[in-house]
C-alpha cells in the first residue's frame, strides 16, 4: 500500500532520515520518499496506515 502524508515539521535532510528510520523500524522493507521542500512523504508498506502515522508521531513529528 502507498502512503501520502503531509507532515508540516519536515524541515531538513536530517528529518526526512529520522522519519525514514522511524518508518522503517516498522518495516524494514518500506520504501521512503519524503521531501522536506513540500512536506510530502510518501510510502511504499506493508505496515497500516494506523502503524506508519504512530510510527511518525513517536518520532517527534505531526502529521496534518
Amino acid at each position: 500500500m502507498t502512503l501520502n502524508l503531509t507532515v508540516p515539521d519536515l524541515a531538513c535532510s536530517a528529518c526526512v532520515d529520522t522519519v525514514t528510520k522511524a518508518i522503517q523500524a516498522i518495516d524494514a522493507t518500506a520504501q521512503v520518499n519524503a521531501d522536506p521542500k513540500t512536506k510530502q512523504v510518501s510510502v511504499d508498506t506493508t505496515a497500516s496506515e494506523v502503524a506508519v502515522k504512530t510510527a511518525i508521531t513517536t518520532a517527534g513529528y505531526t502529521i496534518a
